[in-house]
């Protein structure tokens, strides 16, 4: 299971939380009017209700999309097709243009921790500050920020649950360190996801340092875990197991061997290839190769 997926090599199955982008085609606008964005948060509510969807959160840009997500049923294709090929349809004769609207199929990376969960969330919510739309995302019509930190919110086709559950016991202290969050990730550099895979990994690192009590308590919580039926590794973890693999060097115990099989599955199921796991633990790839076809 790789975390950033291109157009063929997406996932399209049940209970895995997925972060969405898609974007216009060269530097063209997908909103010019608030109509427009009215009618992709209108789409986006009947889609998610015709392809039960669970929408976690989205940010509206306006040039691009952020969606926070989880299918119920194996039908992620066909929802996200009738999304944008609508919205589209209705643009297109909205303002009398032609061609294709969206860049290319929308990309997706898969939410494997609740490190990245919440980062996504608090990178898409902060998404119009490190913009310059807005000074105070919640100042932004266009996101679901206001229900993740706002007491008195509306009933909403959006769920917050699963993300506020990280934070805390109850819904007060959730969204009062969520505020926090989002409050420092507007401050913090981030990446361009658009135009960089790594960019949420980075922010997580980024934002987990500066709130560690609050990232190690969503860690142990292993709601993602439960939603996919397997557990991923959180980076934190991962880059510490790395770094200890790396200080044995050619220990050979059978205790050794067996840390690193299991160390480079959860590598492979982050995305990185034979190449790059030979290159972080300071092996050949020849020597991943035999680790992995052991029974050890």
């Amino acid at each position: 299971i790789q975390r950033y997926f291109r157009s063929s090599r997406k996932l399209n199955v049940p209970n895995f939380v997925c972060h969405i982008t898609q974007r216009a085609v060269a530097k063209e606008l997908l909103f010019i009017e608030d109509s427009d964005y009215l009618f992709m948060i209108w789409l986006l509510k009947e889609i998610a209700t015709k392809y039960s969807l669970i929408i976690f959160a989205f940010c509206l840009m306006p040039n691009h999309i952020h969606l926070l997500l989880s299918p119920k049923d194996a039908n992620l294709y066909d929802a996200m097709r009738d999304l944008f090929s609508r919205y589209a349809v209705r643009f297109n004769k909205k303002y009398e243009r032609k061609g294709h609207l969206f860049s290319g199929p929308y990309r997706q990376s898969v939410c494997m921790d609740d490190s990245y969960l919440l980062a996504a969330s608090v990178y898409i919510h902060s998404n119009p500050v490190r913009a310059e739309l807005v000074a105070d995302p919640l100042d932004y019509r266009w996101s679901s920020c206001q229900l993740y930190c706002n007491d008195d919110t509306p009933e909403s086709f959006v769920d917050n649950s699963l993300v506020l559950k990280l934070l805390a016991e109850n819904d007060f202290e959730s969204k009062k360190n969520y505020r926090l969050l989002v409050k420092q990730g507007c401050d913090l550099g981030a990446g361009n996801l658009l135009e960089e895979e790594d960019a949420i990994e980075r922010f997580c690192s980024n934002l987990s340092s500066v709130f560690a009590g609050i990232f190690k308590r969503a860690e142990k919580k292993k709601l993602v875990a439960a939603a996919l039926g397997t557990e991923v590794l959180g980076l934190e973890e991962l880059e510490r197991r790395v770094e200890d693999i790396r200080k044995k060097g050619m220990e050979r115990t059978p205790e050794t061997r067996k840390a690193k099989k299991f160390l480079i599955e959860q590598l492979i199921a982050r995305g990185f290839n034979r190449k790059e796991i030979a290159q972080r633990l300071g092996v050949s790839r020849k020597t991943i190769y035999n680790i992995l076809k052991s029974s050890g």
